[in-house]
């Protein structure tokens, strides 16, 4: 069997919450060695809900296949003994306030004093430098901030920006991070020295809105078509009749082919323009009919269109389960799933590691070696 793409790379996990963990469980998924380093008594996301007999599937979801240590960061031993494993790996990430791992001694500096060629990565709200370095920066605090939630408001014409439920800037953030450290070890193999990389979560965001940022600065010449929910009769579906040849399939096939001429539609830039119309003589056809039904109907017809599914669904759904995408992990209670990385390796088997470390679980096994090496001195 062929090894993972990061077999023999070994990563010091300073990271909680979301955005570190994430990244950090990607690289675990690519066969690194991800050493957690947790306070004592596990870090607080150990106790979030989803909880599956006293342990978080959530915290779980974002820390599988690594190893945990813990220690007393108030302690200059425990922080000394850190120090000491750095020196044995590859990358480092952490995703503290700025200024944080400065006063513990774990920041780059110190680190690649002791280990020049290492990458290391400090994932942070709004980046080590700046006015807003140091601001508290929760994901929702970034949507708001970047412009992205103003954006969707007024695409939905609300009264107000919409809650936030999903933290993309935590997810992105943890991929954009993943990436860069990639791009850092390539860099180390051709060069021969480690890198300092800097990810802002707010960066990430203005990042995500490529046609909001140059419409910021040049605004299109009409409202820009949006993709648009239509009822079917028992749920919604999504429809994208984009291309010319799409949207005449598409006439044809809820029984309309006049659309086809209909000086509206018929063209490109018309049919943008009149973008919510087109959506309304869709639903007149689609409210009518089983979301389900109306998927089979128009995908069969080649025109661009899924059902609305949950959650749920969409881990059953026969495309998820044909690419292995849901794995079974264990927590030391009974197994849950989340899904692999949303890439496959033709020559490498990747994947989710099998279980969650417990609170400390590698403590001894890490880091009683550094104490045996410190006593031997």
């Amino acid at each position: 069997m062929a090894r993972k793409p990061l077999d023999g790379i070994r990563v010091l996990d300073l990271t909680r919450i979301i955005s570190g963990p994430y990244c950090t469980r990607l690289l675990a998924d690519c066969g690194a060695e991800v050493i957690k380093v947790e306070p004592l008594g596990g870090e607080h996301m150990r106790h979030k809900q989803p909880m599956r007999g006293g342990a978080s599937t959530y915290f779980g979801h974002a820390n599988a296949g690594k190893k945990s240590v813990t220690i007393d960061f108030r302690s200059p031993e425990d922080v000394a003994r850190i120090r000491e494993l750095a020196k044995s790996c590859d990358v480092a990430v952490e995703n503290f306030r700025p200024g944080v791992v400065s006063e513990l001694g774990l920041d780059y500096p110190s680190l690649a004093a002791e280990r020049p060629d290492i990458v290391y990565c400090s994932i942070s709200g709004f980046g080590q430098t700046g006015p807003r370095a140091n601001a508290p920066a929760y994901a929702p605090i970034l949507h708001a901030v970047s412009g992205h939630d103003m954006a969707a408001q007024s695409y939905d014409g609300a009264d107000r920006p919409a809650k936030s439920g999903i933290w993309y800037a935590d997810i992105m953030g943890g991929v954009y991070a993943f990436g860069a450290i990639q791009t850092a070890l390539i860099g180390r193999l051709r060069h021969g020295h480690g890198q300092f990389i800097d990810v802002s979560l707010m960066d990430t965001m203005i990042n995500l809105m490529i046609l909001e940022v140059q419409e910021a600065q040049t605004p299109s010449a009409f409202p820009r078509w949006l993709a648009t929910p239509v009822r079917a009769a028992d749920g919604h579906v999504m429809a994208i009749p984009i291309t010319g040849r799409n949207f005449e399939r598409l006439a044809d096939a809820i029984d309309r082919p006049e659309l086809r001429d209909d000086p509206r539609f018929n063209t490109q830039l018309p049919r943008e323009e009149n973008w919510q119309a087109l959506m309304a003589e869709i639903e007149a056809w689609t409210s009518n009919r089983p979301a389900a039904v109306t998927e089979a109907h128009l995908m069969a017809a080649g025109v661009p269109c899924a059902r609305y599914q949950t959650v749920a669904e969409a881990v059953e759904d026969p495309q998820t389960v044909s690419r292995g995408l849901m794995a079974n992990i264990e927590d030391g209670t009974r197994a849950f799933r989340v899904p692999n990385a949303p890439f496959l390796f033709g020559e490498a088997p990747l994947g989710v590691g099998g279980t969650v470390p417990d609170i400390g679980q590698h403590t001894t096994e890490i880091l009683g070696d550094i104490s045996s090496s410190h006593a031997a001195e």
